[in-house]
């Protein structure tokens, strides 16, 4: 009953125990100087001690302790909840030490998560912004090292002015398509980049990409198709153009780290609400290590080999980001030397 105890609660256990002393103090008095004491007041003298006991007890709890006390249970629970959720200061009816302690715990418990994803999005920081330095670097200093060269008698050299204009304009691309994928990131997590939803018919959509890319697949000596049932007629509503870039980066990654000879299929798969679209090949695959960072801005699974490829290391970042900000979802399954499967969903039209 009173493994927590309530300051009511405290406070009368303390005024039964002066009561009881002070009765057995007045029993023991008259004993002891052998005094005829009238029943009524060996009953009533305890009783008005253990009322006056109470309303100091209560008092000195409610000043001294449990106002203290509130007050550190109101702090933590502004600090957790928003305003127009906030608890109630508790009355001294409650079992206000068993909530504070709880609360205190939870607090904790929270607080601990939070210093824990700073410390990752720090970490995640430091990499980024190396990751950005380094991007930048590359074309910057390719760009510099070829305008030094044409400045210092370059351009008089026919046999090289127009190659090093070339490479120096492919860097200046490859710098502003940096920049522009960083600025299409930033407007997503801000906000600010609106989608235009609307009905189309998705199997289309990946169709029309697929034929597009047929030119750099047959370089690579992969074969683009469906699944098995795949060709359906299948609606969805979405920002097509969006969702078109998404099937231009999942395929040509898919081509980039695919195996000569091998294949890349699309598929998809009626979820009642929901249309599970699949991109699916049989490559070079992906380590699990690797699967719960790629979505991060600039992050390579093989540097060495990525830069052999071009791109600017944002493609699949863009692309979590678009699915988010159609409140889908998206995931990735993949087996070393076996292939890789990414998965979105869209909403059925």
């Amino acid at each position: 009953m009173f493994k927590n105890p309530t300051p009511t609660q405290v406070a009368f256990l303390g005024s039964i125990s002066v009561g009881f002393v002070c009765l057995v103090t007045i029993w023991l008095l008259s004993k002891l100087f052998m005094v005829q004491i009238d029943l009524i007041v060996i009953i009533m003298s305890p009783v008005i001690i253990a009322v006056v006991a109470y309303l100091i007890f209560f008092n000195l709890l409610q000043r001294f302790i449990y106002r203290k006390i509130k007050l550190i249970y109101k702090t933590i629970s502004d600090l957790k909840r928003p305003l127009s959720d906030q608890k109630k200061t508790p009355t001294m009816k409650s079992d206000i030490i068993g909530e504070v302690e709880q609360e205190v715990i939870d607090w904790t418990d929270s607080k601990k998560m939070e210093i824990e994803q700073l410390r990752k999005l720090e970490i995640f920081r430091k990499e980024f912004l190396g990751n950005v330095s380094h991007e930048l670097k590359t074309p910057v200093f390719n760009i510099q090292g070829y305008l030094e060269t044409l400045v210092d008698g370059g351009i008089k050299d026919e046999r090289i002015n127009m190659q090093y204009l070339k490479r120096a304009v492919k860097n200046v691309d490859r710098l502003s398509k940096i920049i522009e994928d960083l600025e299409t990131i930033s407007l997503f997590e801000s906000g600010a980049l609106n989608l235009d939803p609307e009905r189309f018919n998705i199997v289309d959509l990946a169709d029309e990409v697929m034929d597009s890319m047929k030119i750099m697949a047959e370089k690579s000596k992969i074969n683009l198709g469906f699944k098995p049932g795949a060709k359906l007629n299948i609606h969805v509503i979405a920002d097509r153009e969006r969702i078109k870039q998404v099937f231009i980066n999942l395929i040509t990654n898919s081509i980039k780290y695919g195996k000569a000879g091998g294949h890349t299929l699309l598929g998809f798969y009626d979820m009642d609400k929901n249309i599970l679209c699949e991109v699916s090949d049989n490559g070079i695959g992906i380590s699990k290590v690797h699967l719960n960072r790629l979505f991060e801005r600039f992050y390579r699974v093989d540097k060495a080999r990525s830069k052999e490829h071009g791109g600017t290391g944002l493609g699949l970042s863009i692309v979590k980001h678009i699915i988010e900000a159609h409140r889908q979802t998206i995931n990735v399954r993949s087996t070393p030397n076996i292939g890789t499967t990414f998965g979105f969903t869209l909403r059925k039209a």
